[in-house]
């Protein structure tokens, strides 16, 4: 079980490996194929962590990766 999870985990970070290490809003949105709306809506309803520099919103590249890993099925 735990060699399945750690291939899952892998995968999905290699997924995301050509994204900076801090998101801008654009890229959530390209990386999970969302609207600007949708975006803003995880972030403020807390449901991917990020922080604010002046009015701009950043996410770290992690909380996307495990926002994505809460949606994996693994077979136990």
């Amino acid at each position: 079980m735990e060699n399945n999870i750690d291939e899952i985990e892998i995968n999905t970070i290699k997924m995301f490996e050509n994204y900076p290490d801090i998101l801008s809003i654009e890229d959530l949105q390209k990386a999970l194929g969302i609207g600007r709306n949708q975006a803003y809506s995880l972030i403020q309803e807390n449901i991917i962590k990020s922080f604010k520099i002046g009015r701009i919103h950043k996410i770290p590249k992690i909380n996307l990766i495990r926002y994505i890993m809460n949606f994996q099925n693994v077979e136990v």
